[in-house]
């Protein structure tokens, strides 16, 4: 396993950081532009981003793209459309703080969805399902009153699951010698792609609307797409990959505590101790990844 340094911990803070602090720039975003056009644009801004990091990290010696990274690509790029917009949507009903958490559930769908390619799951990360499921009933449901289960928690739990699909995906391709770097512009290229024609098709999207959602789409696309997605290149580079996954877990706590300092999305102390239930879930859960790796180790 790779050492942990300062190096690593401070790059993927930031990322965590800026990844966090994104879901407050498309909850203002929505409110000048529809979701398909923001994250088209989005996604067009991560895209050209991205293409200069591929330049920069690619193997001289290897041709820039070639057809298995493409053909993996595109089918990554279908899903993470699917899954981006299905969050962006979750922004019409739901508030960004409690869309973080919800998306971070992702962790816990990845191994559940495993059992149907016959993956044995770990006691401790059953453990960490079950905890994680009563953080989910504290922050979604009142119990008196099952309509405050609104339709922004169901997309960002169906968002949560595409994305736990989207990281199968990955594991699959990258174990198959697939360049990661490559892949993911690809998957960007192939997402921003789908979900420009997705605006062109069902929003109109309009000058006024676009300039004043302006500063949310350039923060979330070059900051959010660009930006944190190299720096999360070069810090896994610098920690253990469990340090990495536990650091870049903040993100959802990012999430809530910028939506409560910028948008002033104040939590009930109920939806508050869901939050930290669930993120006590999604630590044992990196624990017992940590555990499996260490077992496979030393086999």
């Amino acid at each position: 396993m790779r050492k942990t340094t300062p190096k690593g911990i401070v790059l993927l803070l930031l990322t965590a950081l800026i990844w966090g602090s994104s879901f407050v720039s498309q909850s203002i975003g929505i409110k000048s532009v529809d979701a398909f056009t923001f994250m088209g644009l989005r996604t067009i801004l991560g895209t050209l981003i991205l293409f200069p990091v591929v330049l920069i990290f690619r193997d001289r010696s290897e041709p820039f793209m070639d057809g298995k990274t493409i053909r993996s690509g595109v089918i990554l790029g279908i899903v993470f459309a699917v899954a981006q917009n299905l969050q962006q949507f979750a922004f019409y009903y739901s508030t960004s703080g409690k869309i973080a958490f919800l998306t971070a559930f992702y962790m816990f769908f990845v191994p559940v969805l495993g059992i149907f390619l016959k993956k044995k799951i770990a006691p401790l990360t059953w453990l960490s399902i079950l905890i994680a499921l009563a953080g989910l009933f504290l922050l979604c449901i009142n119990t008196e009153d099952i309509s405050s289960i609104n339709k922004g928690d169901l997309l960002a739990l169906a968002c949560a699951v595409v994305y736990a699909v989207q990281i199968m995906l990955i594991d699959k391709y990258t174990g198959e010698n697939v360049n990661g770097i490559k892949l993911s512009f690809m998957e960007f290229l192939t997402a921003a792609i789908l979900t420009t024609l997705m605006m062109f098709i069902f929003e109109h999207p309009t000058i006024e609307g676009i300039k004043a959602a302006g500063p949310a789409i350039l923060y979330s696309g070059i900051m959010s797409c660009g930006i944190a997605y190299t720096l999360q290149i070069i810090g896994q580079k610098h920690a253990s990959p469990v340090v990495a996954s536990l650091l870049m877990c903040l993100e959802s706590v990012f999430a809530a505590i910028a939506g409560w300092l910028i948008l002033q999305e104040a939590m009930t102390p109920r939806e508050l101790a869901g939050c930290v239930i669930m993120f006590a879930a999604i630590v044992i859960s990196q624990i017992s990844e940590t555990i499996s790796i260490q077992k496979k180790i030393e086999a």
